[in-house]
């Protein structure tokens, strides 16, 4: 130990070390897909943390854990976008450095049973705040919220019901604190125990109280089509004539909808009718509706959009809903004139998507209607719920990984469909160009295989439908907000004992030998 505390007084070896145990969360998340290891995965960063000489050190260490975190969790950005990822891992890490204060301010020397018992709740509330403030769109949205990692696991499905995956994320946090104080603060393992034992209720009340999803007798059958990679010369052709030899497949297999990946088709349809006729033949061939994903410059207005295009029998049916959220450099540069050097250094946007304005339900007929999203929008709880609200019956992803094939984006990506499904008792379908496909029911428990990155098919799901409303479709996102008042009670208790600590003397008053205190300066 020693040893150990004189290697950490280097402060670039101590930066080095936070950032590897900043990363150790990773480990949770698909393609490890290690879920249990969330449990304890903080702890050495918390360690780490609470022993820092001084709140400034404190700061650093979390800075640089959520720079680690941030780089592991995005690695597979480093093909695409190189050195800027590093920019990227570093700006996002500063929100963990209030994180790092916090918890030596709660954790750090060796804290009261009271202090530990306030830790419980304050910690994971301010990493619920940071979780809040990077799923803004312009920061790079909610990629690797902490209780996403949870997604196989049924009672934090259950969590998510509730509390949306904000509520696993504060309790695993909470799990974390507990464990580091049990291994490290012997004094307060009472309301450490307590702590473990308060997640474990909490999780309990949320599987026996929350209502269900009720599934009805109802069920549709959605087919997706995923042509595999098509790369080279004329991809966008080639990419078509494979999706659309994939949807004859289909044809006599009583499907109710097909569904394509995002950017399936690379002209707009407005400038090729050619390819709205086949469309519209493939529609007819196979008696089902088929949602297609444009990804080109508009012809109708101004600019590159990506548009989720619903087509009929007769060609597009009128019902189009265009990607509101843009991935961050990928889709477009944020402040182009500051950050439009990025272009050079990557493959970021060489132009900038245009965003939709409204979300869009759609009914496709025998009573079914869905409610679409774009890749990277199934990261957004708020979207889902809102189709929900407005009357959706199967959420819908169109997506596309197509350049982290060999990453673990792919089934990073997939993943968020189950919590989506969870959190608002509806099936969710994530179709793709390249993998990986998957659909879940309402309770967000997987239905059929998995379309891995290596698979170029067409295949058919009997999905079960459900009605009912969950806590969460019904309430929003709550736990952030508690979260952010936790942290304001917690802020004015500290500055309330602050001035009550500096009104009281220095050196107490001398007492004479009658017990009464000597008035200095008389």
């Amino acid at each position: 130990m020693r040893n150990l505390g004189h290697h950490l007084a280097s402060p670039w070896r101590r930066s080095v070390v936070a950032a590897v145990v900043g990363a150790l969360p990773v480990l949770a998340f698909p393609a490890p897909n290690l879920w249990w290891v969330a449990y304890v995965a903080l702890v050495p960063w918390l360690l780490l943390v609470r022993a820092a000489p001084t709140g400034r050190r404190a700061a650093f260490d979390g800075w640089w854990g959520g720079f680690g975190f941030m780089l592991a969790m995005h690695h597979w950005l480093l093909p695409s976008l190189h050195v800027f990822t590093f920019v990227i891992a570093a700006l996002l890490g500063v929100l963990w450095a209030p994180w790092g204060w916090l918890v030596r301010r709660t954790l750090g020397g060796s804290p009261s049973a009271r202090r530990v018992a306030a830790a419980l709740l304050v910690v994971p509330s301010g990493w619920l705040a940071i979780e809040l403030i990077r799923s803004w769109q312009g920061l790079g949205g909610p990629w690797g919220v902490l209780g996403a990692s949870q997604w196989r696991v049924e009672a934090a499905l259950r969590l998510a019901s509730v509390g949306g995956v904000w509520l696993p994320s504060f309790l695993v946090v909470a799990l974390n604190v507990a464990v580091a104080v049990l291994v490290a603060i012997r004094r307060a393992r009472v309301p450490a125990v307590a702590g473990l034992v308060a997640v474990a209720a909490v999780g309990s009340a949320a599987w026996a109280g929350a209502p269900r999803p009720e599934q009805t007798e109802e069920r549709t059958r959605i087919a997706l089509v995923q042509p595999g990679v098509v790369a080279g010369p004329d991809s966008a052709d080639r990419r078509f004539d494979r999706e659309e030899q994939l949807t004859r497949e289909l044809a006599g297999q009583d499907v109710d909808l097909v569904v394509w990946g995002e950017s399936s088709v690379g002209f707009d349809l407005g400038d090729r009718p050619d390819l709205a006729r086949r469309l519209a033949a493939l529609s007819r061939e196979t008696d089902a509706e088929i949602l297609v994903n444009v990804d080109a410059r508009r012809s109708d207005k101004p600019g590159i959009y990506k548009s989720s295009v619903l087509i009929g029998p007769d060609g597009p049916t009128g019902d189009r809903y265009d990607k509101m959220r843009l991935v961050p450099f990928g889709e477009y540069i944020p402040a182009r004139s500051l950050l439009g050097w990025a272009t050079s250094v990557g493959k970021a946007a060489g132009e900038d998507r245009r965003r939709g304005s409204e979300q869009v339900v759609m009914d496709v007929g025998g009573g079914l209607r869905i409610g679409p999203m774009v890749c990277f929008e199934t990261a957004f709880p708020d979207m889902s719920r809102h189709l929900v609200q407005d009357g959706a019956g199967v959420l819908l992803a169109q997506s596309s990984t197509s350049t982290f094939q060999q990453s673990w984006a792919p089934a990073q990506h997939a993943s968020l469909a189950a919590l989506r499904a969870a959190e608002t008792g509806r099936p969710m379908v994530h179709a793709t160009l390249t993998g990986v496909s998957a659909v879940y029911g309402a309770g967000g428990g997987r239905i059929g295989p998995w379309l891995g990155t290596d698979a170029s098919a067409a295949h058919v799901y009997d999905v079960p439908l459900a009605r009912g409303t969950t806590l969460y479709v019904r309430f929003g996102d709550w736990p952030p907000p508690a979260a952010l008042v936790v942290l304001a009670v917690y802020g004015a208790a500290e500055l309330v004992r602050s001035k009550r600590g500096a009104r009281r003397p220095l050196v107490p008053p001398v007492r004479t030998a009658h017990g009464s205190p000597v008035r200095h300066g008389r």
